[in-house]
């Protein structure tokens, strides 16, 4: 209800108001991007590189997993939280299941993705279920690219998510912590 509240407490304020929170908003996003996309290009590269590009695949999907969680509430953000980490551990496990005994093929990665969407709506998770299945179709379509090192990118690809994941749950803090909440997010969320 406090949440509320402060939202539509917000949203009845001038546009000078407005304007400061989003800018303030967008400023943390900007910097948890760069930190995440950082982190993964710069400090992971020096324990395992697979290659230039799939560094640079491994930062745009810690960029990804921030923008996800970054979020205008705590609740929004630990919802946002548990359902990319759900996504990302169950097309993790699929994966490296899959990529340990096949290379990539289209059809394994539809089969792959149907299997995740139905193991997903039995337990009652349906939510993540595109998530899964874009993520799924990430790691086997990057895996394609380097197939003597398939099996890897499962675990690359954890790795970038979680990192991700922890930004930007720290730049979510940090924008509640300073009262700027929905400036970036749409209503229907």
């Amino acid at each position: 209800m406090a949440t509320g509240q402060t939202e539509s407490g917000a949203s009845q304020r001038g546009p000078l108001f407005r304007m400061s929170h989003a800018v303030g908003s967008a400023t943390i996003l900007a910097i948890a991007c760069l930190l995440s996309y950082w982190l993964i290009t710069t400090v992971l590269t020096r324990e395992y590189s697979v290659s230039r590009d799939d560094d640079l695949l491994g930062g745009m999907w810690a960029v990804v997993a921030t923008i996800f969680v970054y979020r205008s509430s705590y609740q929004k953000m630990a919802r946002a939280v548990v359902s990319r980490t759900v996504a990302t551990l169950v097309s993790f496990a699929a994966c490296l299941g899959y990529l340990l005994f096949f290379p990539f093929h289209i059809v394994g990665m539809v089969a792959l993705i149907g299997i995740i969407a139905i193991i997903l709506a039995l337990v009652r998770r349906s939510e993540d279920i595109v998530m899964a299945a874009i993520t799924t179709a990430v790691i086997l379509v990057i895996a394609d690219f380097s197939p003597q090192n398939a099996w890897i990118q499962p675990i690359l690809r954890l790795v970038d998510t979680a990192a991700g994941i922890l930004v930007g749950i720290a730049a979510s803090w940090i924008s509640l912590g300073l009262g700027l909440s929905s400036s970036l997010e749409h209503n229907g969320e």
